[in-house]
């Protein structure tokens, strides 16, 4: 029987995805914090179906993202967003990852506190900017100094994001090693009692 075996144990997870429910899992937090690519891992391991919102706002505006910003203005993107994300929300158990302004929006979490159970993927701002960056698709970041405007959108989005059911940590690491994280974390919160669950809307 050889030496000391470093690979992460991977959890049973049918008995969570019963336990969930008919609940959505939501994915919120930064630009970049890997929600999409984390997401999609997440949801293969409960199959469950995973959806990003960003494409479904795209698909249902016809033009992307950046195109939405351009031609309409935040405003009416964040108005999509919220039509979008109530619809995905009324479509029962799946893994949804929000663009990172939507859990901004009151509203949008008194729907998710209503109807899933919200995650924070937090990430520090090294990493973040680390991989926004090498995209140039991200609308809130043309600006003169895209690190400055990083480092104030943290600042004003971070408090709200604490709000979420869950927190875990997005690092530099293998994604598997995050998906574990997470749904040791989903396991924990869903054998609470109800009386110890935080719902802040």
């Amino acid at each position: 029987m050889g030496g000391t075996s470093t690979t992460t144990i991977a959890l049973p997870t049918a008995s969570l995805r019963e336990r969930l429910g008919e609940r959505p899992v939501v994915l919120v937090g930064m630009m970049g914090s890997g929600k999409s690519t984390i997401g999609t891992r997440l949801a293969a391991r409960l199959g469950l179906r995973f959806v990003d919102a960003d494409t479904e706002i795209e698909t249902a505006a016809g033009m992307s993202i950046p195109d939405i910003f351009a031609s309409h203005g935040e405003a009416e993107f964040r108005a999509g967003e919220r039509r979008v994300i109530a619809r995905l929300l009324g479509q029962g158990p799946q893994v949804i990852a929000t663009g990172g302004g939507a859990f901004m929006s009151a509203e949008t979490r008194a729907r998710i506190t209503q109807t899933g159970i919200s995650i924070w993927l937090q990430a520090d701002f090294d990493t973040l900017y680390r991989r926004v960056r090498k995209r140039s698709n991200r609308p809130l970041l043309r600006t003169a100094d895209p690190e400055a405007t990083l480092r104030a959108l943290m600042a004003e989005r971070e408090p709200v994001y604490a709000l979420a059911d869950i927190a875990v940590m997005s690092r530099e690491e293998p994604h598997e090693v995050v998906v574990e994280a997470l749904l040791a974390a989903l396991d924990e919160f869903v054998d609470r009692p109800a009386s110890d669950v935080r719902r802040d809307a």
